[in-house]
């Protein structure tokens, strides 16, 4: 007999790291969401380039991930520039 080992497709690490420092890039200020929004477009860059395996998912997540980072670094100049319009 022949066993086949079927293995299911997972998500990836980075893919993961990207869509949750993408979110946590809107609740932080301004310093802190930039740096997280930056880690969400690298490691979303990352995810994609590895979920072309066919073993690993989250191709479409880390492709949210990068979008949403490149919306959190404009959250991120739009919280600066409100705070040093008020100081």
């Amino acid at each position: 007999m022949n066993a086949v080992e079927v293995r299911s497709s997972r998500f990836s690490i980075p893919s993961l790291i990207a869509i949750v420092a993408a979110i946590a890039s809107f609740f932080v200020g301004a310093i802190m969401g930039l740096v997280l929004a930056g880690v969400a477009i690298l490691f979303g860059l990352l995810g994609v380039v590895l979920s072309f395996s066919s073993r690993t998912r989250g191709g479409i997540v880390s492709t949210l991930s990068i979008l949403a980072g490149f919306l959190g670094i404009i959250a991120a100049v739009v919280k600066a520039a409100m705070w040093m319009m008020r100081g």
